[in-house]
């Protein structure tokens, strides 16, 4: 039986809860909210960046606990990777989809400030607009489409994180390890047979 690795894996998952669940309510609940509440265009974006300013360094605390637990969990199962059969290939995926997610979070931000300062009051932040050449109608569109993919992204990352639960059932870890040593059987033997011929 598997130690237990309580404090990492509620790590791992309370990060990802908080990562996936204020992307979804971001883009369904406070976009959505900022379109109709806002008179115009300037002011629903400040509504919208306005409530994203203020999720942000909770999201990127979500990210890093998320990423501490995950890192975590790596190690301790480091022995599994290697082993178990088909472990690997569900690591690799994960690792994809945190670095696309990653990618998707932080673009979204960067689209975000560029609009913030577009459709500001302040006219320091105007003047950085206009400094930027800001094409807030693309900006606009590619931050839809990114906020979007952050919600997929990371409820494609809990989908994987219930398969690779799945996988470490015991039954499941017997049979894929016995998959494996059988797989790597024909190299053990002729490295024997090397080995022997050598010495």
């Amino acid at each position: 039986m598997a130690e237990r690795n309580t404090v990492l894996r509620s790590l791992h998952d309370v990060g990802l809860a908080a990562w996936f669940g204020g992307s979804l309510m971001g883009a369904v609940g406070l976009n959505g909210a900022a379109k109709t509440q806002g008179e115009n265009w300037e002011e629903g974006a400040r509504i919208a960046s306005s409530g994203w300013a203020r999720w942000a360094p909770v999201g990127a605390a979500a990210i890093g606990v998320h990423l501490v637990g995950s890192s975590g969990l790596l190690a301790t199962n480091a022995a599994r990777v290697v082993t178990q059969q088909g472990v690997a290939v569900s690591v690799l995926a994960r690792t994809g989809l945190t670095g696309a997610a990653l990618a998707a979070t932080l673009y979204s931000r960067v689209l975000g400030k560029s609009i913030e300062h577009a459709s500001a009051e302040n006219p320091q932040d105007a003047e950085k607009a206009e400094l930027l050449a800001v094409d807030t109608a693309q900006a606009e569109r590619n931050l839809s489409y990114a906020q979007w993919a952050v919600p997929a992204l990371t409820c494609g990352l809990i989908i994987l994180n219930a398969f690779h639960s799945e996988q470490q059932r015991p039954a499941q870890q017997l049979r894929r390890m016995w998959r494996r040593a059988r797989t790597l059987a024909p190299y053990v033997v002729w490295a024997r047979r090397h080995w022997h011929l050598v010495h």
